[in-house]
């Protein structure tokens, strides 16, 4: 049934004094300085708070088209809740669809459920919100990754959150929350540049600066990272009971090929060794932090910056995964085939690792300096 006004009538509008307004179910009329009417609608649907600039009455705007856009709003919010489980009242807002999807995640035994959980947790739930899952909208998804570019994240690092997004979406149709996936995802076009990684030398000066630094956890987060070609996520929640140092190896239970045997050095067994010799016989893991959730480290970004600035190097080209691709190139470089590379590395596809073996001319002018010697001796 229509609402009947008794204060927003058409002579009340009309009398209505510059500077005044007039507010009855949700819709306000204010006559501004100009002499000019303008309406515009404040209300709440599913939770929801809605305010909107309708228009001018020089424009031809009546209290009708203010009527007719509420009732197109709360319109479009019953259809979203025809699509909802039984009981439920209310469209399921972003943070409480992040909150429901890892719980569901982890019942079914999903993959990957760390990094998506820290990608939610730090960057799709603040920006997303209690926006109902329903009405994120392909604007809204280029509107995330315009602020996330303006952060200075890495094309890379985006598209891995855009991905999380998108199986968000996926699954909450599977599961029956939504009828389809509200928005169209495009990922960014990464650069495909040189890889940054760090030469002798500059190892040796960050090495140094994370010796000297207060955060003493960092110095052994670095020559992990660079004897091993670990992730920092890997690194970080190593636990000393998976590292074996007669076999030279680390035990990954959870990376993004699944579990695996991580080779090391005898010089980071060694180093390992003395640590774990060092370590209470309570500790669990090789990173402890007691203000962690989780009982590890999870996060050394801070410290990282401070290094590498006093190491003398940019802290906007040289990463965290810069200790990655450092371990690689070097590899590569010192002539090891690249499937042992992948191995190491613990890339999915050979493809991801020959990127590497274009990052520096070096090895390979020594392979045609070998080819060119074997035909000059032949003459």
């Amino acid at each position: 049934m229509a609402k009947s006004f008794t204060k927003l009538t058409r002579p009340s509008i009309r009398r209505t004094a510059p500077g005044d307004q007039i507010n009855e179910h949700g819709i306000t009329f204010q006559r501004q300085a100009d002499g000019d009417g303008r309406y515009t609608v404040n209300i709440m649907v599913d939770g929801q708070r809605i305010h909107r600039v309708i228009g001018k009455e020089s424009d031809g705007v009546t209290r009708q088209q203010a009527e007719d856009f509420i009732q197109k709003v709360r319109t479009e919010a019953r259809q979203g809740r025809l699509n909802l489980p039984k009981g439920r009242k209310l469209s399921l807002g972003f943070e409480k669809a992040a909150d429901k999807y890892i719980e569901t995640l982890i019942l079914e035994g999903g993959k990957d459920i760390k990094s998506k959980t820290m990608r939610l947790k730090y960057h799709l739930k603040p920006f997303f919100g209690s926006k109902p899952l329903t009405k994120i909208s392909t604007f809204d998804v280029e509107r995330y990754k315009k602020y996330r570019l303006e952060e200075n994240a890495a094309k890379g690092t985006i598209n891995r959150e855009l991905a999380a997004l998108s199986h968000l979406f996926s699954k909450s149709v599977e599961w029956k929350w939504i009828s389809h996936k509200p928005a169209i995802i495009k990922r960014l076009k990464e650069d495909s540049g040189r890889i940054i990684y760090l030469t002798t030398e500059q190892i040796d000066q960050l090495i140094k600066a994370a010796i000297s630094d207060q955060f003493h956890q960092l110095y052994p987060f670095i020559v992990i990272g660079l004897e091993t070609s670990l992730r920092r996520s890997e690194i970080l929640s190593i636990k000393i009971e998976d590292i074996d140092i007669d076999k030279q190896v680390i035990y990954i239970p959870q990376s993004k090929t699944g579990a695996r045997e991580q080779p090391i050095t005898a010089y980071l067994a060694e180093f390992l060794k003395s640590y774990i010799e060092a370590a209470p016989d309570e500790q669990a893991w090789f990173f402890p932090s007691a203000k962690s959730k989780s009982g590890h480290t999870v996060n050394v970004e801070k410290p990282w910056k401070r290094i590498v600035l006093a190491a003398g190097l940019d802290p906007t080209q040289v990463v965290r995964h810069t200790l990655r691709h450092t371990a690689i190139t070097h590899l590569v470089q010192a002539g090891v085939d690249l499937p042992t590379v992948k191995r190491i590395s613990g890339h999915k596809t050979l493809a991801m690792v020959e990127r590497y073996s274009h990052q520096n001319g070096e090895h390979i002018k020594a392979a045609m300096s070998k080819l060119d010697s074997r035909y000059r001796l032949a003459n």
